[in-house]
């Protein structure tokens, strides 16, 4: 990782962090917003690599990830600490908390790779807290996955600088990116972060051949209106292209922001008739069942060509990428 340092008083210095747009100075003995990234010695280093706090195997179809490797499951890990603070974080017990007050295990990243083979995963996944954090361990998993034949999944805030994020890339095959608002004031009031890194994230990503999904959780008064909807909609489509799947997800008061009540079932239905009226091809609901919204259908001719009920998938007639009645290209990894 790079960093830039800064001389201070005799053998002290400062270390700015290059990861991500925050840029932390770091003072010997102090960590990063992260709290991941240590000034130990004068050398940076992330103190949770190699030590996952939650090893999972989850349902793909839970990250969430519809369009990628359907119905199998996927090895997923997490360490503690990120770098956004985001007053709603539904994992801030591990997301917002220091390393040395949670358990973890000792798992280095070729014995993660047998953990998933073990389990009969396809693939694994960085999530729960945010693979930006935890980098440098996501990213040497990353790479002893890709030699094993194991696939890789980011779900992530995207918030991370072009050189790491794209090196990271290189080596992932899928990613749900979490756009949380169009609007930079909510990423500077809610989240302690910024929105354009965001979007360059997921235009790097896609433009690199990730299967990229994105997910907004909608927030009520915060990010529910007409307008927000439809910025978001439009924005993907113009910029990540129609095929790109859309998750709107129900939000629950957590962590910070327990004074809000649960998004309307009524609110995520209109979330979708805008967004599909945007032109988009696939647009889900998540965290409340609706019908129909789970769905996959073709853009082409209208058939149901993935049924799921929660995170089961219940049939999936796409063959070789195609619908099989109109042979349209269903973009995603299907097998």
């Amino acid at each position: 990782m790079a960093a830039q340092w800064r001389k201070g008083l005799g053998c002290r210095m400062d270390i700015q962090c290059e990861l991500c747009p925050k840029g932390c100075i770091i003072k010997p003995g102090q960590s990063g917003e992260c709290r991941i990234r240590v000034n130990l010695n004068g050398q940076l280093l992330a103190v949770t690599y190699g030590r996952p706090c939650s090893i999972h195997v989850d349902p793909v179809e839970k990250k969430p990830m519809f369009h990628f490797l359907p119905a199998t499951g996927i090895l997923s890990i997490a360490t503690v600490g990120c770098n956004l603070h985001c007053k709603n974080c539904q994992n801030w017990e591990i997301s917002q908390e220091n390393p040395e007050n949670i358990e973890a295990a000792e798992v280095k990243p070729k014995d993660l790779c047998r953990l998933a083979v073990e389990n009969g995963c396809p693939s694994i996944a960085y999530t729960y807290t945010d693979p930006c954090a935890y980098y440098e361990y996501a990213l040497d998993c990353s790479i002893a996955a890709r030699e094993a034949g194991l696939k890789n999944v980011l779900v992530t805030a995207g918030y991370l600088n072009k050189e790491p994020w794209e090196k990271l890339c290189k080596y992932t095959d899928g990613a749900n990116i979490d756009i949380k608002s169009m609007s930079d004031q909510f990423y500077r009031d809610i989240c302690s972060a910024t929105l354009a890194p965001v979007l360059n994230s997921c235009v790097s990503a896609k433009s690199m051949g990730v299967i990229v999904e994105i997910t907004n959780l909608v927030i009520p008064t915060l990010n529910d209106s007409d307008d927000d909807l439809r910025k978001m909609a439009r924005w993907v489509a113009e910029n990540l292209g129609k095929e790109t799947p859309l998750h709107f997800s129900r939000f629950y008061p957590q962590y910070q922001m327990r004074n809000l009540p649960d998004t309307p079932g009524s609110t995520l239905d209109r979330a979708r008739e805008i967004a599909v009226a945007e032109g988009l091809f696939h647009v889900y609901i998540g965290n409340l069942s609706r019908p129909d919204a789970e769905n996959t259908y073709c853009p082409s001719c209208k058939r149901l060509l993935v049924e799921r009920r929660g995170f089961n998938v219940l049939r999936n007639e796409i063959r070789e990428r195609r619908c099989p009645q109109c042979q349209m290209e269903i973009y995603g990894l299907w097998s």
